[in-house]
This record gives C-alpha cells, sequence and structure tokens, in this order.
C-alpha cells in the first residue's frame, strides 16, 4: 500500500479539525448554558437580597431608639 498522498493527508488533518471544531462548538454551547444559568441565579440571589435589605431597613425604621445613644443629663440631678 502506498504512502498517503500530500492531499490525502490535508484531507485526513481537516477532518480531524472539523470533527474537533464540532466538539468545541458543543462544549462553548454547554458552557454558555451555564453561564445563562448562572447569571438567572446570580439576579435573583440580587433581588432577593435587595427586598431583603429593604424590609430590614423597615424594620429597623419600626425601632424605638437606643437608650443608650441618648445623651445623659447632668449627673446633679440625680443627687439629693
Amino acid at each position: 500500500m502506498p504512502a498517503p498522498s500530500r492531499i490525502e493527508q490535508i484531507a485526513e488533518r481537516v477532518e480531524r479539525l472539523l470533527v474537533r471544531h464540532e466538539e468545541v462548538q458543543r462544549t462553548n454551547a454547554l458552557l454558555q448554558e451555564q453561564v445563562n444559568a448562572l447569571t438567572r441565579e446570580r439576579d435573583a440571589l440580587k433581588s432577593r437580597l435587595a427586598a431583603a435589605r429593604t424590609r430590614l431597613d423597615a424594620l429597623l425604621e419600626q425601632l424605638p431608639p437606643d437608650p443608650s445613644q441618648d445623651v445623659p443629663t447632668s449627673s446633679n440631678n440625680h443627687h439629693r
């Protein structure tokens, strides 16, 4: 059997490259799906975080003032 011609070698190489290209395209499509899913998950978590912050801020506003933050009155008022 004679050695493959230069054209046949090139054709085989092109075929291998095409197969590899298709594999890379499939892998890229799967990775893109994962990126899209993670992007949606991130956006949902950001939205939940913003909603939680809003609820927390509303709850904090309902709390009575912290007495330890008040300015103390003169200590002479407490002594007789």
